[in-house]
C-alpha cells in the first residue's frame, strides 16, 4: 500500500467525535460477524478516496466485507473489535474464505454459464 497517507495511521486518540462513533458503529458490526462466524480475521484494503474495506473471513470460511470512510477509522475499528489484521490477502488467510455457487457463477460470469451481464449486448 504505497499511496498510504500520514494521517491513515492514526490512533483512535486522533479521531473526531463522529469518527469515533462510526469506528465504534464498525467495531460493532465486525463483532457481530465474528460472534456469528465463530471468529473472525479480516485485511484492510485501501480504496482511495472511497475510503477502506474491512474484509472480514469467519473461522467457518465464510466472508463479508464494510466500507469505513478512512483508513483510520477502519483501523480503529478492528483494533476496538479485536481481530486479528492481515497485511496482505494470501496464503492461508486466502485459502480459509469458503466460496459457494454464488460466487463463482459471478467471477465466471458468463464464461461458465453464470448470470448474464445486463449491460452486455450479447
Amino acid at each position: 500500500m504505497a499511496d498510504t497517507k500520514a494521517e491513515d495511521h492514526a490512533t483512535d486518540q486522533a479521531l473526531d467525535p463522529l469518527a469515533k462513533r462510526r469506528a465504534a458503529k464498525l467495531a460493532q458490526q465486525i463483532g457481530a460477524f465474528a460472534k456469528a462466524h465463530g471468529g473472525a480475521e479480516g485485511q484492510l484494503a485501501y480504496t482511495g478516496e472511497r475510503g477502506t474495506r474491512i474484509v472480514l473471513v469467519g473461522a467457518d470460511g465464510n466472508w463479508g466485507d464494510l466500507m469505513a470512510p478512512s483508513h483510520a477509522i477502519a483501523r480503529s475499528a478492528v483494533q476496538t473489535a479485536g481481530i486479528t489484521v492481515h497485511e496482505e490477502f494470501d496464503g492461508d488467510f486466502a485459502a480459509s474464505v469458503r466460496t459457494g455457487p454464488y460466487e463463482w457463477s459471478r467471477m465466471a460470469g458468463i464464461q461458465i454459464g453464470g448470470p448474464k451481464n445486463p449491460s452486455s449486448n450479447t
